[in-house]
């Protein structure tokens, strides 16, 4: 599952992030790597926004697709 496919409010575990050295370089800058927990906040149309700790990250939707995660 992807991280688009994510509902509000709910949390998740990065599985994997089927990108390039570069996409993985600015995930991992912004907190986003395999591993850590996430909970979707808004975006059902647009940027998507997460909560990483407590801290809120916004990426864009092709971003997020490239984000393999498991509900927790």
């Amino acid at each position: 599952m992807h991280l688009t496919e994510l509902s509000s409010g709910e949390a998740a575990r990065i599985i994997a992030i089927e990108g390039g050295q570069g996409l993985r370089q600015q995930l991992a800058l912004r907190g986003l790597a395999e591993g850590r927990v996430v909970t979707r906040i808004s975006g059902a149309f647009g940027p998507v926004v997460l909560k990483i700790d407590h801290d809120i990250i916004v990426i864009g939707r092709g971003m997020a697709q490239k984000i393999r995660i498991t509900r927790i």
